[in-house]
């Protein structure tokens, strides 16, 4: 019987990409919803190593400012989104690309991080507790039933996920023309409340990325998948930590 993988916002589980694995069924060890969410903590662990590396640099800095860490955050920004598009393409090579990409990232988050440290003192801890408290909730509330993925549900998250991106690449053009779009970095209410629709949006691509990975799980996904689920988790926890990041410096500037 074949089984349909479920479509999610993330790129990297995009609609048909694993259109092999539809009930074929493979022999020997297969992927699990928990072995992926396993390999997820350990790809966090890494990439929180990295970050605190970045993080003591910049403190250990005479003068903590955005120069002290730059390279590395380049380095990680950049090289990350290499090894993401690999990975990507090539996900039998997830093993050992994901924990790169993690790696990668955690430079680049831990760059913005400290900056962010240094002019909000606290910051830092409370984005990562609420990234890690809403990547909880949203599994819990996944794996209860409480949130069901129909097809609408899916079709609105997948929809609004693609206006924010496009509202973000119009941004970024306009700004090489040095037009500023508003609502992305504007600490009025109308801003807050963008990043807290963006952040909210971000939280459910978690759970779309849980019944993706079930999905495959149930189809007989290699065992390599899982570290593949984990790779495409870090993608939106990446992105949720730089949203919820993003609301909290509006929130602490416009007091």
């Amino acid at each position: 019987m074949a089984i349909s993988i479920a479509r999610s916002g993330n790129p990297a589980l995009s609609e048909g990409r694993f259109a092999q694995y539809g009930g074929a069924g493979i022999s020997g060890d297969v992927m699990t919803m928990q072995g992926a969410v396993n390999k997820t903590g350990i790809l966090l662990l890494i990439a929180m190593l990295t970050a605190a590396y970045v993080w003591k640099t910049f403190f250990a800095a005479p003068q903590p400012n955005a120069s002290a860490v730059s390279g590395l955050m380049t380095l990680g920004a950049i090289a990350g989104f290499i090894v993401a598009i690999v990975t990507v393409f090539k996900n039998s090579w997830a093993p050992f690309t994901a924990p790169l990409y993690a790696a990668l990232e955690g430079l680049f988050l831990g760059g913005i991080s400290s900056i962010a440290e240094s002019q909000y003192p606290g910051i830092g801890i409370q984005a990562v507790g609420l990234t890690f408290g809403v990547f909880v909730v949203m599994l819990a509330a996944y794996s209860s039933g409480v949130i069901k993925v129909t097809d609408k549900f899916r079709l609105g998250v997948v929809a609004a996920t693609g206006g924010i991106a496009l509202f973000y690449l119009i941004s970024i053009i306009l700004g090489f023309f040095g037009i500023q779009m508003p609502l992305i970095n504007d600490n009025s209410w109308a801003g807050i409340g963008f990043s807290v629709v963006v952040v909210g949006i971000a939280a459910l691509n978690l759970v779309l990325d849980f019944d993706v990975i079930q999905s495959l799980s149930r189809s007989g996904a290699p065992k390599y998948m899982e570290w593949y689920g984990a790779f495409a988790l870090m993608v939106t926890l990446v992105w949720l930590y730089i949203e919820i990041l993003r609301l909290l410096m509006k929130l602490k500037s416009e007091r």
